[in-house]
């Protein structure tokens, strides 16, 4: 479905508005939604105001289908291709291939599912089970229905959706045609003739739909093989880094330890060096004395011992 501009005039994209505000977490999407109408209320743009105002919180599990779109958005796109000729499919397919579809299917939304739920947890909310129930719901109905899909594709949902009752399961195909040969007797009429041509290429149309809806399945199925060894290696990698970041933590703690050590340290030999520096002042104040005292002394003796300065006999 063709998303709308939104553009209610230059220099304000209202939809980029509701992308991002879909791409918050439910516990914090009514503080963001007022947060972005109130600023286009102030930015003067009161009907975008409105429409931001009037967006429903999703669910977890809505949030969690449009999370997987956003993140995921060659795969996503691969995913409703691939809903298109499986729809297209289902309506012409013999028991056969609408059971290898269905199995096909049901790998496919399993994989995205869990998916799903890895983002949602990677983005700080993990699933319950009812809630993972939801979203696997939710893409059934996308490759079944084309409202759901469209749906889908806006990256706005605010709740599940529920495949249509009429599903295909593998369960009820359409019959297959007679093959009993024509009389030998008698050539067919005109209107056999056609009805059996009709038959022919309806046949050939189903087996090239049947094909095309086998390449996209094997081909969804080849991305997610993909995606998940590339998740793993992301995964790996992110679990390397967070070790190498816990160990430079804890190098860091012990070095501020030994620099808080060292600083204690410091502050007491600073302290010890004042200490000294006031008892060698002190010393050298002391001997300052002392050799001035000397001096004096020693000039004492040599005036009273200088020639002519005895005492009466």
């Amino acid at each position: 479905m063709q998303r709308k501009s939104g553009r209610s005039d230059a220099g304000h994209d209202v939809e980029a508005v509701l992308d991002e505000l879909y791409a918050t977490p439910p516990p914090g999407f009514v503080g963001r939604r007022e947060e972005l109408a109130a600023a286009a209320r102030t930015a003067g743009h009161a009907e975008d105001a409105r429409l931001i105002h009037a967006a429903r919180r999703p669910t977890l599990a809505a949030w969690a289908a449009n999370l997987l779109l956003r993140s995921q958005p060659e795969e996503s796109r691969r995913f409703l291709e691939l809903g298109r000729a499986l729809r297209e499919a289902y309506q012409t397919l013999d028991a056969d291939g609408v059971k290898e579809l269905s199995a096909q299917r049901r790998r496919v939304v399993a994989a995205l599912s869990r998916q799903a739920a890895q983002l949602a947890r990677d983005a700080g909310h993990g699933l319950s089970d009812s809630a993972q129930q939801d979203v696997e719901s939710t893409l059934l109905a996308v490759l079944a229905d084309q409202d759901a899909a469209d749906q889908w594709a806006t990256g706005h949902l605010t709740s599940a959706l529920t495949p249509p009752s009429t599903l295909p399961s593998g369960t009820t195909p359409t019959a297959k045609p007679s093959r009993r040969p024509p009389s030998r007797t008698t050539a067919p009429p005109p209107a056999r003739t056609r009805a059996k041509d009709e038959l022919a290429d309806r046949r050939r149309r189903r087996q090239e739909e049947l094909t095309r809806a086998r390449k996209a399945a094997k081909a969804a199925e080849q991305r997610l093989r993909d995606e998940r060894a590339a998740q793993a290696d992301a995964d790996a990698l992110w679990q390397r880094a967070r070790d190498r970041h816990d160990q430079a933590r804890q190098q860091v703690s012990a070095a501020e330890q030994h620099l808080e050590q060292a600083r204690e340290e410091l502050r007491q030999a600073d302290q010890a060096q004042q200490e000294a520096q006031e008892r060698r002042q002190a010393a050298a104040d002391a001997l300052a004395r002392a050799e001035q005292a000397a001096r004096e002394a020693a000039r004492e003796v040599d005036r009273l011992a200088a020639p002519g300065r005895q005492g009466p006999s």
